[in-house]
């Protein structure tokens, strides 16, 4: 189902303005998020079509099935805790089933874990870009031949200075196995004989292995560093996999700032974390920030990485002593939710799109 079918179905119950917009964090380069709620016809619910989220591309847009939905805040997800607190003025349509659930009556303990490990996973993707910002990788990509080093004197040369200095071509070499040493070749060249070269192409993952003459003499040993090419295939192909995919103009803003990590994933850090603080002590969830000059300080790269991390650390100790005497219970009730289900589904069928 697309989004568009969705719409046309009347199955909505629940549309929200959701992200920067919601929060009230927004410039004028940040897109519209929605996020929602919608109730299958009968007949998919029940048959085997059942459909539990519809999203666009980007997962600017998603919708929740009513029970996917329901799960989702039985475990007090983030998402979909903040998705039914939305202030009255960033939601675009509520079916009056959806006033059956009152958000108090299901946060709980959970809070603290699933605000907190969010806020965790923000912090590890701003160093995830704190990496690649300070180690970026050239477009041309090393073939294995980069990974191969041979004895020279009393240490070792790489293979490609090697062949330079002898004047050879990788194609007119051969490799034979040396039994017992993994990942050791005696390395043989002859311009006139037809040896199978070092590697056949140049996306080749593993040396080509040669027959030779029973009396020919290897030059040296070759050793290829197989888990060192392994490794820089999978970094070569998550940074440029990063790059075609990131918002370029995120991604200029946190170079213009220049302190090579992600600013955004560091303001919702400490969103997270306060919303978290603040459930737990007044057992309210605030979407709106009233802390918002803080939060745009942070994203406009005004502090520095180890400064963000010192006050994240802060941040989570204070909210581990605000949940120790914390009011809220342990998790919300399976019995208040099984009740809102069936009473949510009951109402939209009798009365559907009022």
């Amino acid at each position: 189902m697309t989004i568009d079918e969705l719409k046309e179905s009347g199955s909505i119950v629940l549309e929200c303005i959701s992200g920067s917009r919601a929060y009230g964090l927004q410039t004028p380069t940040s897109d519209t998020d929605i996020k929602g709620v919608f109730i299958l016809p009968k007949e998919e619910y029940y048959g085997l079509n059942y459909i539990p989220q519809v999203s666009n591309d980007t997962n600017d847009i998603v919708y929740y099935e009513l029970n996917r939905f329901l799960e989702l805040l039985m475990v007090n997800n983030p998402n979909i805790i903040e998705l039914i607190s939305t202030d009255k003025s960033h939601v675009l349509y509520s079916h009056p089933c959806m006033n059956i659930i009152n958000i108090g009556d299901v946060l709980s303990k959970l809070c603290e874990k699933t605000f907190g490990n969010y806020a965790i996973s923000q912090i590890k993707k701003a160093r995830g870009l704190n990496k690649k910002i300070m180690n970026p990788m050239d477009k041309e990509r090393k073939n294995i031949l980069s990974f191969c080093f041979v004895n020279y004197h009393q240490g070792a040369m790489s293979l490609l200075d090697y062949l330079d200095e002898m004047g050879w071509r990788q194609e007119d070499c051969g490799l034979v196995r040396i039994p017992n040493m993994k990942d050791l070749y005696g390395l043989y060249h002859d311009s006139s004989y037809e040896y199978n070269g070092i590697m056949r192409q140049e996306n080749s993952t593993e040396v080509t292995l040669s027959s030779v003459l029973s009396n020919a003499i290897p030059y040296c040993t070759m050793y290829f560093n197989k888990d060192g090419y392994s490794t820089y295939c999978k970094k070569y192909k998550e940074y440029w996999d990063w790059v075609e995919l990131r918002n370029d103009d995120r991604y200029q803003s946190n170079i213009e700032h220049q302190k090579n990590y992600d600013s955004k994933n560091m303001m919702h850090v400490f969103r997270l974390l306060q919303m978290a603080i603040e459930i737990g002590r007044d057992q309210k969830v605030n979407v709106r920030r009233d802390d918002r000059d803080f939060l745009l300080k942070v994203k406009s790269g005004a502090f520095e990485y180890e400064e963000l991390l010192e006050l994240a650390e802060q941040k989570q100790e204070e909210m581990h002593q605000v949940y120790k005497v914390s009011s809220l219970p342990s998790m919300p009730s399976t019995d208040i939710i099984n009740q809102w289900a069936l009473q949510i589904r009951e109402a939209f069928y009798c009365f559907g799109n009022l």
